[in-house]
């Protein structure tokens, strides 16, 4: 009986990078789960060899693959994984890794060419791995995406439509959480018929995490960028990437005080809502209870709206009014607006597809 399959070392690979330099050749590098092969891996594996002489993948270790999608993958072992690859014509050398991102084995490989798939941009890769890439002097291509072939549509088809209609949901936090608390407390009383796949912060240290975590759901920080206000694109494409993985109907803003952009923000027209402190159109933006007390409002409240690019721009679909009184700060007329915020959003949520919104897979991407 042959022996199990084992991947090669880290010191393997730099003694193989060593022996093609010495020939004026180029190793190519790329990294990836590669959980659940198909042609589009084939197809874009055998474009990356031929950037150079000789092809390593960097393999993400079971463990990894369980941070980066969750729960339920990987689909087989890694070193299954690494047998499949190292099967291919294309594919000369596999190596492990355990940690999320192919940093520390960019640093110590310093491959001549990096290769990634079209799903992304330069601006978009991860900043550690692209800078890791610049200060080894690597080359960075990008190839061609294979339309119509992916890992997580292949899984899709196979675990077909959700169960008892539950609507699957993702929430996106920066601050407390407690939006996120109503949500898990509604889904608990049996109020509303969800079920979160996903919540995702820009916060690391964030009460948002903390609450998540306490209630055993899926939780990741998303490495927000130095702009307070604004995500990267690696960051946009990260998120997007979670929100696919885990299947999303509908994408919860929650507090969250980063802008989507692309790919999210197309992807998921129409399925992205967030509760807004004000009775919209009025005192749009941040620090919506402070804009009401300096407008001298007699009377304000909170908004259910769909997100589009338009900064609180969405359609509304639903408000719930609260009395300013005489008394109030901004920190107790919020407080206030909390209340119906944590009774409003579970109730449009419970009745999103009673109102013909758009889910996964039935009018949208």
């Amino acid at each position: 009986m042959p022996a199990d399959y084992t991947p090669m070392s880290i010191a393997d690979v730099q003694r193989l990078r060593a022996d093609l330099e010495q020939q004026g050749r180029k190793l190519v590098f790329t990294n990836g789960c590669f959980d659940l092969l198909h042609a589009g891996h084939v197809r874009y594996l055998e474009q990356a060899r031929a950037l150079g002489d000789a092809l390593v993948v960097a393999l993400n270790s079971d463990q990894s693959v369980r941070t980066l999608k969750g729960p339920d993958r990987p689909l087989n072992c890694e070193n299954d994984r690494a047998e499949v690859l190292s099967a291919l014509r294309a594919v000369d050398a596999v190596v492990v890794f355990e940690d999320e991102r192919a940093t520390t084995l960019i640093e110590a490989i310093r491959p001549h060419v990096y290769a990634k798939g079209g799903d992304y941009t330069v601006a978009s890769l991860n900043r550690e791995e692209r800078t890791a890439l610049e200060k080894a002097g690597t080359e960075i291509r990008i190839l061609p995406l294979v339309s119509g072939k992916s890992t997580t549509s292949t899984i899709n088809k196979m675990l077909g439509s959700n169960d008892a209609n539950r609507l699957r949901i993702a929430v996106l936090g920066s601050g407390e959480g407690s939006n996120l608390r109503a949500i898990i407390a509604a889904i608990h009383a049996g109020t509303l018929n969800a079920e979160i796949v996903i919540t995702l912060s820009d916060q690391s240290e964030s009460s948002f995490l903390k609450i998540a975590r306490e209630a055993g759901l899926p939780a990741q920080f998303v490495n927000d960028g130095e702009n307070p206000r604004k995500l990267s694109d690696a960051a946009q494409k990260e998120i997007f990437e979670h929100l696919e993985r885990a299947r999303v109907d509908v994408v919860v803003l929650a507090g969250f005080m980063r802008i989507l952009k692309e790919p999210v923000i197309n992807a998921y027209a129409g399925r992205i809502v967030n509760v807004h402190p004000s009775l919209l159109p009025r005192h749009k933006g941040a620090n919506a209870p402070l804009l009401t007390l300096q407008a001298g409002d007699s009377e304000t409240g909170c908004t259910v709206h769909l997100v589009t690019a338009e900064i609180d721009a969405g359609r509304t679909l639903a408000q719930a009014k609260v009395p300013v009184l005489t008394d109030d700060t901004a920190e107790t007329l919020h407080a206030r607006i909390k209340i119906e915020e944590h009774k409003l959003l579970p109730q449009v949520l419970n009745e999103w597809r009673e109102r013909s919104l758009p889910v996964r897979g039935a009018g949208a991407s």
